[in-house]
């Protein structure tokens, strides 16, 4: 019997494409004993912080493939593209960036980066690897830190002088227009709209000013923009996908030097019993 609040254990609903993963990934085939698992994983992960996205299960759910053209995109970048380099800010247990690994991204050009090492190093207890089974590089700080990640301008030529380390990185200083990828799931929805924007214009200034580098990901949006009501007592700043395209197409890019595709998905009531939740899937490319 679980030991997890049945509140909690109502959550756990893998899709077929996402317990297959993780039933790879982990090496257990049992359901009901990878299901204990995870459960006991959650535990740990809510004692570190317990975000919504943890209570339902969402670090063992797959983001990153949703967007399939993005997707694909991005996969080949990291085939054709030298020395390639994608980002996942926000990446909590790191689930996307081993499935974008295991489809054939070069798993030593991959930068991981979040708020609490601890959910990185839970997700080496979710999927029983170890640095070395699974090297990719860990960041540890808050994007919205000016000295762990800079708010650069926009690069127009090729960076200059050679690229960082990965595997020596203790901040973003030095990659000013050096990653050809970046991914971002459940990120920009824990902040106000100010602070999408600068986050939008920080990961904007990482991006390599090759066209084709994309910027991709997904968060909370709403058909309306504003806010809008979340748990007991707080709320959210959700964009429209108008209003996304907007931001990036005109205000973090010069208009026109961008193709912004968005995809609002009604998920249900997730957060409260009134308010319709709404996932928006999304990408911007350079062209």
């Amino acid at each position: 019997m679980s030991q997890c609040e049945p509140a909690d254990d109502i959550h756990y609903v893998l899709d077929p494409e996402e317990l297959t993963f993780l039933k790879k990934e982990t090496g257990i085939e049992d359901e009901d004993a990878l299901k204990a698992h995870v459960l006991a994983i959650q535990r740990d992960a809510k004692k570190v912080y317990a975000y919504p996205c943890i209570r339902r299960f969402g670090f063992v759910r797959l983001k990153i493939c949703k967007l399939k053209s993005a997707y694909e995109h991005v996969l080949e970048i990291g085939r054709s593209v030298p020395g390639a380099v994608l980002l996942d800010l926000g990446c909590c247990f790191g689930t996307d960036l081993r499935k974008i690994a295991s489809d054939g991204f070069p798993i030593r050009n991959i930068i991981a980066s979040d708020l609490r090492r601890d959910f990185w190093d839970l997700g080496h207890k979710v999927f029983r690897s170890t640095p070395d089974t699974f090297p990719v590089t860990f960041v540890e700080g808050d994007a919205m830190d000016q000295f762990f990640l800079p708010l650069y301008p926009l690069v127009k030529g090729e960076p200059e002088g050679a690229v960082p380390d990965l595997a020596s990185l203790k901040s973003f200083i030095g990659l000013q227009g050096r990653l050809s990828a970046i991914h971002s799931a459940s990120l920009f929805h824990l902040f106000g709209e100010a602070m999408q924007l600068e986050l939008a214009r920080k990961l904007a200034g990482l991006l390599s000013p090759h066209p084709g580098s994309m910027i991709f990901g997904c968060h909370a949006g709403q058909p309306t923009k504003g806010y809008t009501p979340a748990s007991p007592g707080k709320y959210m700043f959700c964009h429209t996908p108008e209003s996304w395209r907007e931001m990036w197409d005109g205000e973090v890019f010069e208009k026109g030097s961008v193709e912004v595709v968005t995809h609002l998905k009604l998920v249900g009531k997730l957060l409260n019993p009134t308010t319709d939740f709404y996932m928006m899937f999304w990408s911007i490319k350079r062209v």
